[in-house]
């Protein structure tokens, strides 16, 4: 099939690789863009996620938590600038949305939307902002969480960056949570632990990594055991509790909590602006 010069340029975009070999995983591809990233990385190619230069998403990330760490909120709501998002005026509006879910044990935006602060549906609200702003404003992700243990959050400065933590028990100490808040936000764990990595995941990236190392001429019964070398890699990379801890790279985050005699933890939420959920 014909490869248009606006998908190569859209391929390297999302992946970092070169053009001709963009072009020809694309081809190989029959054109569909994820089989075609497959076939770079099985190829060796460093792929880099999501490069592709794109407008930002601007607005703000807001959480709340209860004192004693039962129930937590988060929502990000998006405008078109920086400029709407540090105006003190919205900011009122966002941090009233937030409440409006904390209050009201809301998680899904729909029924955050139809809920009423002042006589006006949230819906309203934003419409009315839209008015008066004159740029696109709406809520795109709502969070709400209850928990028997802790919850802890944190919020990046600038408040383009939260993260809900539930730890298993109490917690001996707030700043344990926050460290591992703190490591969810910068390390964008996709699982507590391997039994939440999807199993799609795993065979695909067993496969690519048996892949690259046929290519490199390994023999098909060491490429198959060296592929779970890979994979063990792998999850150190992307499971929280197998990550290095990034203030004591010496030891995972599961070993921090166990040296802090601390509760393990059960589940997070990362918001990231701009990003989907």
């Amino acid at each position: 099939m014909s490869i248009s010069a606006a998908d190569v340029k859209k391929l390297r975009d999302m992946t970092g690789a070169g053009m001709m070999d963009c072009k020809k995983a694309l081809a190989e591809a029959d054109g569909d863009f994820d089989k075609a990233v497959d076939l770079l990385r099985k190829k060796g190619q460093k792929v880099s996620e999501k490069r592709a230069d794109r407008e930002a998403n601007q607005g703000l990330i807001l959480s709340k938590v209860t004192e004693d760490g039962s129930r937590a909120a988060a929502i990000e709501i998006n405008c078109e600038t920086d400029f709407v998002a540090r105006n003190e005026d919205f900011q009122n509006d966002a941090q009233s949305f937030l409440d409006a879910a904390f209050d009201n044990k809301i998680d899904n935006i729909d029924d955050l939307l139809k809920l009423e602060i002042d006589g006006l549906t949230i819906e309203k609200h934003l419409e009315e902002m839209v008015g008066k702003i004159g740029e696109k404003i709406e809520i795109s992700k709502v969070i709400y969480a209850e928990s028997e243990g802790s919850l802890i959050s944190y919020i990046h400065p600038g408040n383009q960056l939260g993260v809900i933590v539930e730890f298993e028990g109490d917690l001996p100490s707030e700043d344990i949570g926050k460290d591992v808040a703190m490591q969810v936000a910068a390390m964008k764990p996709i699982a507590v632990n391997r039994e939440g990595v999807d199993s799609s995941l795993i065979e695909k990236e067993l496969e690519i990594a048996k892949e690259q190392l046929l290519n490199e001429g390994k023999p098909e019964h060491i490429a198959e055991k060296a592929a779970q070398g890979k994979l063990r890699r792998f999850y150190e990379e992307r499971v929280l509790l197998e990550q290095k801890f990034v203030k004591e790279n010496s030891v995972s985050v599961q070993d921090y909590l166990k040296q802090n005699d601390a509760p393990t933890v059960k589940a997070f939420h990362r918001l990231q602006l701009g990003e989907e959920a």
